[in-house]
C-alpha cells in the first residue's frame, strides 16, 4: 500500500481516536507537518504525495511518542502562545492559553501611564513566554525575570533571543530570595504553582508524567507559592505598584483570604479568562 499524506492523516486520526488521544486529527496534522517540515495547510495542498520510507519511519516514532502521552509541544519542541511561538522541552512548563489572560492584564497595567517606562519582574519565568510576550509588546519598559531552574532559564534566554527581546535581565533563585528587599518594581507578575498536591495524581498523563512537578504543585491547598509571593512582593514594589498572579479557577476565596492577610495591599480585582473562570488576581500596593 502506498502511504500518501491524506491516507496517513486519516489512518493516524483513527489510531489516536482508538487510543483516546485528544484532538486526534489535529494532532495527526501537527505531527505529520512537523515530520515533513511543512505547514498544516501544505499537507492538503500535497495530499496525494507519497511518503518515502525514511519519512514513514520518522513519523511512526512520533506516533508512538504521542500514544505514550508525551505532550505534542515536547515532541515538536514548539508551543504557540500569545503572538509568538516558543521553544519548550522537558523540565519546562508548557505555556497554556489561560495564561494569556495574565499577559493581557499586565499589558493593560503598563498602558495606564503612557510615556513613563516601568520596571517589570516575572517570577518563575519557565519558557519565558510571559516576559518575552510583554517585552515584545511594550519594549520601552525594563524587564527582569527569575527562576530556580537552570534549564528553564536557558530556555527562556533562547526564546528571548529568538524574539529579539534582548533587554531582559535573567537571574537564578527561588522567587524573591536573590533580590534586596527594596521598592524597585512597578509590576511583579507570576504564574506560580497552584495545583493542590493531592490533585497531581489525577492530572492527565501528559502533565503528571512529563511536565515538571515543581511548576505544578502548590502545596496542600495549592496556595503556598501564592501566599509566599504576596507576602514578599510588597517589599519589592514601589508605592502604588502592581502584583499580578495567575490562580486556579476555584481558588478565589482562598486567594482573597491570603491577600487580606497582607495589609500592604489595597485594591484587589479578579480577571476572568476566555472561558469565564476567575484566572488572575490583581493587587495594588497602598501608597
Amino acid at each position: 500500500m502506498e502511504w500518501t499524506v491524506f491516507k496517513l492523516i486519516s489512518w493516524t486520526q483513527t489510531y489516536f481516536t482508538r487510543h483516546k488521544i485528544d484532538s486526534p486529527r489535529l494532532t495527526a496534522e501537527i505531527l505529520l507537518g512537523f515530520c515533513l517540515g511543512v505547514r498544516r495547510l501544505d499537507l492538503y495542498l500535497q495530499h496525494d504525495r507519497p511518503l518515502e520510507k525514511e519519512e514513514l519511519t520518522r513519523f511512526k516514532s512520533l506516533i508512538k511518542r504521542r500514544k505514550n502521552r508525551e505532550p505534542v509541544a515536547y515532541i515538536t519542541g514548539e508551543k504557540a502562545f500569545f503572538e509568538s511561538s516558543f521553544q519548550v522541552g522537558p523540565g519546562v512548563l508548557i505555556p497554556r492559553p489561560d495564561t494569556e489572560t495574565l499577559v493581557t492584564t499586565t499589558l493593560e497595567i503598563l498602558d495606564r501611564e503612557p510615556g513613563r517606562p516601568k520596571t517589570v519582574l516575572e517570577l518563575g519565568v519557565g519558557s519565558g513566554a510571559i516576559v518575552v510576550s510583554l517585552a515584545k509588546s511594550r519594549p520601552c519598559n525594563r524587564f527582569f525575570a527569575g527562576d530556580i531552574s537552570g534549564a528553564a532559564l536557558d530556555m527562556a534566554r533562547k526564546n528571548a533571543c529568538r524574539a529579539g527581546a534582548l533587554d531582559i535581565h535573567f537571574f537564578k533563585g527561588s522567587w524573591l530570595d536573590p533580590l534586596n528587599p527594596r521598592p524597585f518594581f512597578d509590576v511583579i507578575v507570576s504564574n506560580p504553582p497552584y495545583i493542590p498536591t493531592s490533585d497531581i495524581t489525577g492530572l492527565a498523563p501528559e502533565i503528571k508524567n512529563h511536565e515538571p512537578v515543581t511548576a505544578l504543585d502548590g502545596g496542600d491547598d495549592g496556595l503556598d507559592s501564592i501566599r509566599d509571593i504576596m507576602a514578599g512582593a510588597c517589599d519589592h514594589l514601589v508605592p502604588g505598584g502592581h502584583l499580578v498572579l495567575e490562580m486556579g479557577f476555584d481558588q478565589k476565596d482562598g486567594v482573597t483570604a491570603a491577600a487580606q492577610s497582607c495589609t500592604a495591599y489595597g485594591g484587589m480585582v479578579f480577571i476572568q479568562d476566555l472561558a469565564g473562570h476567575d484566572r488572575v488576581v490583581h493587587l495594588e500596593k497602598k501608597n
